[in-house]
């Protein structure tokens, strides 16, 4: 943890030295988080570059200063020696809980506000449930991937402290909101000020005179949030010649107890005391709609999917730092320098009276003070004309100076995009505004820590590598979905509409400009991701949920190359809305409306063989392994590999299963592996004719037999044949026999140190994360005498995880009391009240049915869907799969009332469990029940068949059972045992 953290403070994070110009100012926040979430606030918040927008827009010059700390000590050492305006702590800071430290802190420093800022959901009942220790915790904010949340934050503190001198000296108006919902007034205030500093904005550019500008940025409209009724109540008490407008919810505390006409009592008394303000009341109760039009009021329904954009119409409708510019000496402007690589370009040309004029100004220093970057601005200033024999070369001093220092910035650095950075070295490249998404931030965050570490410098066989990314930022889908009226578009339509719908939809101009100049320099295969806001978070990882394209990006046509480019993107978008996504999203208790998508085009790893192009091999990796084996322990990770593109591992197909740390122990006899090995994998087919991106992801996929791959010679590393004389494997292809896809000169010769290279890096990633991880990842073996085997990580993202305990007694393992035993249970809980069974008996399955049985569970579920009922699902083989002679391919919205998933093995019909699927991943992330009971366990794992079959079944189906009973049953699982019954 030491190490890591040395290399967290390495990395320089917006050390802006800008200074608000308000009375009361926030200059320096002290940030208590794990190091991912630091990093996740500076760079997917971006909020120095918000704030630096915001403030130039408003004549003000400085931001505030953010410095992170990991833990609630580690604040306590920093405020000892360091004074601070704003201390900020999300829950898990180490051993001291923040209910304690903000105690602490509050009685050695009164003055210091501290927020507490959420990011999981799931922890606001945890502040529900200790309001008698949030005494000295001025606010609480839940982190939903806004950027400009940090912004509203700030502004928070800011305007509650000056409020009172600005409203009574100057002309500042207030706007009220009355909200006691955490989840939604950390929605609303950055939504807030966005339209406030959009609107300043606008008074600014139309003023003429200077001293009318820095008063309409002096003055704009504070906001104050209050949670209760008599808060509110004291607000308009005290801002009532202030008061612009109020935007209140209609429930919430009232004399202690919360009071559902709350919202109307405040009605009254505005109208009491004569004060007329526009108000909006919104609440989760659509039945108190007429009683506030009866009142003349607007009303807005919570669960509306228009919610924030009625909002910022109600905002609109009634509640009405820059360039260095370089001049000749007649002072016509000759250029202006916004970024480093303008000066790149403008310096070699610049006139040498212009040069001495803006070098005696200080002109270079001032600017790149201005921009942060005060370390080179220190080296340029007490540089003179005088210095250098001739102006050439105090030009070319400054030229190498600024090159230096751009090419070191950028590198392990999230760039804008600009077609001269596409060449370089720069893997991040974001186009557009706004977040990087989830996946985006993982990418970013990694990028930037294993460049800081010189993480591939400790492998001398290997180099370890991000593939070159660029990033569409959230801001692309708000304005696609503006521009072409796609808010309310997939409303009561079906998936094929909704993508057809998004297919028509144009992207913004400046957008597509940007794309062709991407196409212009690449020609290489490319894969467009998905990276949704709430993708890949600690509590919900999202894996799988949205859509990923791989294109060849080969036609000769380079209009058919920019169509297929932006139909991925659109189709991307598009993917939030589809059956299957919003059922996730709505089963984690999300608004489809709070999910906003950035997309990320990434250069897909491999090589060309014939008209296919596929890595040699790729796989995902856990740092938790939830069934370990031997003596191997939870904490000992596990990883699945698998030939060709990662389709077969992330799709619940045929891969390979190993423990980074004990690489030699197999999971499998060797009979087994023979018998279930690869047979097949997935390669991007180059030569495609006539590519529909909205027949599915697989469009442009194909899956080959392994012989191709022995044809391309992919096979040499990863693969043995079965000596079936000798009944034994060997490394040998020259032999004839069975291949078996085993990795065996891999994992055990080492030809390539992937064992080592995943320790390390799922062990890096867990500490930065602060939770277990999961890593997807690809590997190319092709070397030449200058470039080594390399390993592309793909993806990093949380692995959900809990620590919570279950005892199961003894006596309940036997099959008198429960209906079934698994010994391989992943999560730990106690799930009451259900009281169906949906099973498949045995004898029923036919694996070349499962597309039959697929479509009859659906229409189960739809009923249990109706009676709003959850059941337990049991059947053979992988439930989710792609690969449906493995298992049952259900979607998760085809299931998603099931609270218990059990996959069970049948004599000829036995299949691992796939802990790298994204489905299994999924099913983590919701804290589903799901347990395993092998064939190969028998006596050992049981189900009651007798028991099952002698209930009386709900229907007559061709496949499945439901089954009933009046008394629920009880579940129990025990994670860290593995142990789970189902009792009757």
């Amino acid at each position: 943890m030491d190490e890591l953290n040395y290399y967290y403070n390495k990395l320089k994070f917006g050390e802006d030295n800008f200074q608000n110009l308000m009375k009361y100012r926030v200059k320096k926040i002290l940030l208590i988080s794990t190091f991912y979430d630091a990093y996740i606030f500076e760079y997917d918040a971006k909020l120095s570059n918000q704030i630096v927008g915001e403030y130039h827009s408003l004549n003000l010059t400085t931001v505030p200063r953010l410095i992170s700390v990991p833990t609630g000590e580690e604040a306590l050492n920093k405020l000892k020696v360091e004074s601070f305006d704003l201390v900020i702590s999300t829950i898990r800071i180490g051993e001291i809980n923040p209910f304690d430290l903000s105690r602490i802190i509050h009685t050695r420093h009164p003055d210091l506000p501290f927020l507490l800022l959420l990011t999981v959901k799931t922890d606001v009942n945890l502040i529900d449930n200790n309001r008698d220790k949030m005494g000295d915790i001025e606010e609480v904010f839940l982190w939903n991937g806004n950027p400009r949340l940090f912004l509203a934050m700030i502004k928070y503190i800011e305007d509650k402290r000056n409020a009172p001198y600005d409203t009574s000296k100057g002309f500042v108006n207030v706007i009220l909101l009355v909200e006691d919902s955490i989840t939604f007034s950390s929605i609303y205030l950055p939504l807030l000020y966005a339209e406030i500093m959009e609107q300043t904005q606008r008074l600014i550019s139309e003023e003429q005179n200077d001293n009318n500008k820095y008063l309409r940025m002096r003055t704009r409209p504070k906001v104050l949030m209050v949670r209760s009724f008599e808060e509110a109540v004291e607000a308009v008490r005290i801002y009532k010649e202030s008061l612009l407008g109020i935007i209140s919810d209609i429930e919430y505390l009232h004399k202690g107890e919360i009071d559902t006409n709350a919202g109307f009592d405040l009605l009254s008394y505005l109208k009491e005391n004569n004060i007329d303000v526009p108000v909006l009341l919104q609440s989760s109760d659509a039945s108190k709609k007429s009683r506030a039009e009866s009142m003349d009021v607007k009303f807005l329904h919570k669960k509306s999917s228009t919610l924030l954009a009625d909002i910022s119409q109600f905002i609109f409708r009634k509640l009405g730092f820059g360039s260095l510019i370089f001049w000749d000496k007649s002072g016509i402007e000759i250029g202006r320098a916004r970024y480093l690589a303008d000066f790149e370009k403008i310096l070699p040309s610049l006139p040498p009276e212009s040069l001495i004029y803006h070098s005696q100004n200080n002109s270079f220093s001032a600017w790149l003070t201005a921009h942060g970057d005060m370390r080179i601005a220190k080296k340029v200033r007490p540089v003179q004309v005088s210095d250098f024999p001739s102006l050439e070369e105090h030009k070319n001093f400054l030229l190498q100076t600024f090159q230096r220092v751009r090419e070191k910035r950028n590198k392990g650095k999230i760039v804008d995009f600009d077609k001269d950075i596409l060449g370089e070295s720069v893997v991040i490249v974001r186009v557009g505004s706004g977040s990087l998404g989830g996946k985006g931030r993982g990418l970013a965050f990694f990028n930037a820590l294993l460049t800081i570490m010189d993480f591939d410098s400790k492998f001398k066989k290997a180099a370890i590598i991000i593939p070159k990314s660029i990033i569409l930022a959230s801001g692309v889908f708000d304005s696609f979905m503006e521009n072409n009226n796609l808010i309310d578009a997939h409303i009561n339509i079906s998936d094929e509409q909704i993508k057809k719908r998004f297919l028509a939809g144009k992207l913004p101009k400046d957008i597509e400009d940007q794309l062709i100049q991407l196409l212009d320099f690449c020609k290489c295969p490319i894969a467009v991701r998905s990276s949704g806001l709430l993708e890949d978070s600690q509590s919900q990882p999202f894996a799988g949920v949205y859509a990923t394209y791989m294109l060849a990006n080969n036609s000769e046509d380079f209009k058919e190359r920019f169509r297929q480019l932006t139909d991925a993107i659109k189709l991307v978008f598009a993917s939030v809305y589809l059956e299957n996504s919003v059922s996730y999203i709505e089963t984690l208790n999300y608004g489809i409306e709070e999910e906003k998508m950035a997309v990320i085009i990434q250069e897909i790893v491999g090589n060309q063989y014939e008209d296919y192009f596929y890595p040699h091999f790729s796989g995902t990796a856990q740092s938790y392994n939830y069934y370990p084996v031997s003596h191997m322990e939870h904490s000992d990770g596990v990883a699945n590999i698998a030939l060709g593109l990662g389709q077969s591992v992330v799709g619940g197909g045929k891969d390979h299963m190993f423990c980074p740390a004990y690489p030699h122990i197999q999971y499998e006899t060797v009979d087994d592996k023979v018998r279930n090995t690869q047979t097949k994998f997935y390669a991007l087919n180059m030569a495609p004719e006539g590519t529909d991106l909205s027949r599915g992801e697989e469009e442009t996929l194909i899956q080959l037999p392994i012989r191709k791959a022995e044809r391309h010679k992919t096979l040499t590393y990863t693969a043995s044949v079965w000596d079936n004389s000798n009944e034994r494997l060997i490394e040998d292809l020259s032999i004839a026999g069975p291949r078996v896809i085993n990795f065996a000169n891999i994992l055990k010769y080492n030809y390539f140190p992937l064992s080592e290279i995943l320790v390390q890096i799922l062990d890096i990633s867990q500490k930065a994360m602060g939770i277990p991880v999961e890593i997807e990842f690809a590997v190319d073996l092709k070397k030449t005498t200058e470039i080594l085997p390399v390993f592309y990580l793909l993806q990093v993202r949380p692995l959900s995880h809990n620590d919570d305990e279950v005892h199961i007694e003894n006596e309940y393992l036997t099959i008198e009391k429960a209906v079934l035993y698994s010994t391989e249970a992943l999560g730990t809980s106690c799930i009451k009240g259900i009281s169906d069974i949906v099973f498949l008996d045995p004898g029923k399955f036919d694996k070349t049915k499962t597309m039959e049985m697929k479509e009859e569970i659906k229409e189960i579920n739809k009923l249990m869907k109706d009676q709003d009922k959850n059941y337990i699902l049991m059947g053979p083989g992988r439930w989710g799969t792609r690969d449906r002679f493995l298992g049952i391919p259900v979607n998760w919205s085809e299931i998603n009332k099931a609270g218990l998933i059990i996959e069970t093995g049948l004599h000829d019909f036995d299949i691992e469990p796939s802990q790298g699927s994204h489905f299994f991943h999924n099913l983590v992330a919701l804290n589903i029940g799901y347990l395993n009971i092998p064939y190969h366990q028998k006596g050992k794992s049981f189900i009651d068949w007798d028991f099952l079959r002698s209930m009386q079944p709900i229907g007559n189906r061709e496949f499945f059972t439901h089954v009933a009973r009046e008394i629920p049953f009880t579940v129990l699982m025990d994670g860290k045992t593995g142990n789970s019954v189902v009792l009757k």
